[in-house]
C-alpha cells in the first residue's frame, strides 16, 4: 500500500504515545463450544485502540473480526485474556455492568440496519437519545449524516444507504466514545457504500470519536490511521498509514 509503514509484530501494537489507549486487549482467546465440539475463534490477540483514531480490522470471513469487535463492545466475553476500557476491566464485569458500558460508551453499526419499521427516522434516533446522559439532538444527528430532509420518513421510504445512515445517526446520537462498525458497507453498492464511509470519516474527524470498522474489503483500509489484519483468529499484521485517503478517493 502506497504511503504506508508496515509493522512487523503485533506485539508492538503500533504504539502511539501521542494518544491515550481507550482499549487494551491482552491474550484474548475465544472458543465456542457446540456439544463436544470446540470451535476456536480467537487465539491470543493483543491490541490497543487509541482515542480519536480510525482503525480498519481487515480479514476474510472466519478470521475473528466480528468476535473481536463483539468482545471489545461488551456483547461477548472472552474464554481467556483481558480487555480494559480506559481504567475499567470489562472481563470482570457482570451483565448489568456490561449493559451500562454499552449504553454509556459504545455505538454499534452493523451490516443490517435494525431499524424499527413503524418509526420514522427521527423516532428511531430518539429511542437512543431518550436514555442517553448527554445526547445530541436527534435532528442534529440526522443532519450530521446528511438526512436533515428525511426526518419524517419511515425505513421503507428510505434507500439502503439512507437506512444505514439512520443507523449511524442512532449510534452517534448518544455521543459514544467508540463507534464499532461491523461490515457497514457489506450490503451496499459502491456509490452508496462510499457515502456511508464519508459519514464515518466525518464522525471521526468532527466529533473525535474513535471508530473501528471491520471489513473484508481491502480498499477501505486506505482511509484508516491503522490497519489491523486478522487471519485464523490471530493478528497477522498491523500497518500504519502515513496519510489517510478520503472515501471519495477509494475504489473497489
Amino acid at each position: 500500500m502506497a504511503g504506508a509503514l508496515s509493522i512487523a509484530s503485533s506485539a508492538e501494537l503500533s504504539g502511539r504515545p501521542d494518544r491515550e489507549a481507550v482499549f487494551r486487549a491482552r491474550g484474548l482467546t475465544k472458543v465456542y463450544r457446540m456439544g463436544e465440539i470446540e470451535i476456536p475463534a480467537l487465539g491470543g490477540v493483543d491490541l490497543d485502540l487509541y482515542a480519536g483514531e480510525l482503525v480498519v480490522l481487515l480479514g476474510p470471513s472466519g478470521s475473528g473480526k466480528s468476535t473481536l469487535l463483539n468482545i471489545l463492545g461488551g456483547l461477548d466475553v472472552p474464554t481467556a485474556g483481558t480487555v480494559r476500557f480506559l481504567h475499567h476491566d470489562l472481563t470482570r464485569d457482570d451483565d448489568a455492568e456490561l449493559t451500562r458500558f454499552r449504553r454509556e460508551h459504545v455505538g454499534f453499526v452493523f451490516q443490517f440496519y435494525n431499524l424499527i419499521p413503524s418509526l420514522t427516522a427521527l423516532e428511531n434516533v430518539e429511542l437512543v437519545t431518550a436514555i442517553a446522559e448527554r445526547p445530541l439532538d436527534p435532528a442534529e444527528a440526522l443532519a450530521l449524516v446528511g438526512l436533515a430532509e428525511r426526518l419524517d420518513h419511515f425505513p421503507a421510504q428510505l434507500s439502503g444507504g439512507e437506512q444505514q445512515r439512520v443507523a449511524i445517526a442512532r449510534a452517534i446520537a448518544k455521543r459514544p466514545d467508540v463507534l464499532l462498525c461491523d461490515e457497514p458497507t457489506g450490503a451496499l453498492d459502491y456509490p452508496t457504500g462510499r457515502l456511508v464511509l464519508e459519514v464515518l470519516e466525518r464522525v471521526n474527524r468532527e466529533l473525535g470519536t474513535t471508530v473501528a470498522v471491520i471489513t473484508h474489503n481491502s480498499a477501505i483500509a486506505a482511509m484508516a490511521d491503522r490497519v489491523v489484519r486478522l487471519g485464523s483468529g490471530r493478528i497477522v499484521g498491523i500497518t500504519v498509514n502515513a496519510e489517510r485517503l478520503r472515501p471519495d478517493q477509494l475504489a473497489w
